[in-house]
């Protein structure tokens, strides 16, 4: 069974799937993954193509912080962007679940599950939940990043309260909140479909 987990920026995504990977499910983590392309210089050349020189270095590696100030003040410029990673990155996924067929599940970690459509390829959605002021406080401490930065970024997600709605799952990831209790009542579930 495919399983994704999503949630908006800041939500502690990678928090919730350390607590899967504790019952022994794989966890693929897209933005990691497609982070990864970037070392490719085939990938760095069409992403030149796509988006201009100064995505470039001077080293010759991704300039990740250009990238990043195109792509999120032009939807445009994201959207053909994405048209070149998520392919890829679905493909990997795929081939990353076939090598972990003996497991009940495999998750596929994604900011953008619905954004992107990939809600429609997987059979089941777990949305981790925060509402939007705790991210800000916790993207402004993590990435040192100012407000308008991180409103800028959270415009091109889908809003967090929607994504819950379209979930079949929810972990509401506060402090205090028993984050461990709630994918274990969450991963006996998915065991029951499978």
């Amino acid at each position: 069974m495919l399983v994704a987990v999503t949630g908006g920026i800041g939500c502690g995504k990678t928090t919730v799937l350390n607590e899967f990977r504790q019952l022994g499910i794989p966890c693929f983590l897209a933005d990691e993954v497609g982070s990864s392309y970037y070392q490719d210089a085939d990938f760095l050349n069409q992403v030149r193509n796509l988006l201009g020189n100064q995505i470039i270095n001077p080293d010759g590696t991704a300039n990740k912080r250009a990238i990043a100030d195109i792509v999120f003040h032009n939807s445009q410029a994201l959207a053909q962007l994405n048209a070149l990673v998520h392919p890829r990155v679905w493909n990997d996924f795929l081939a990353f679940a076939q090598t972990h067929a003996q497991a009940p599940y495999v998750i596929f970690e994604s900011a953008i599950v619905f954004e992107y459509g990939f809600d429609k390829l997987v059979d089941q959605v777990v949305c981790v939940y925060l509402d939007k002021e705790e991210r800000i406080a916790r993207l402004k401490e993590r990435d040192h990043a100012t407000r308008q930065q991180i409103e800028a970024r959270m415009q091109n997600q889908m809003d967090a309260e929607q994504k819950m709605l379209l979930s079949h799952f929810v972990v509401l990831n506060y402090e205090g909140n028993p984050r461990s209790r709630q994918v274990r009542h969450i991963h006996q579930q998915l065991l029951h479909l499978c």
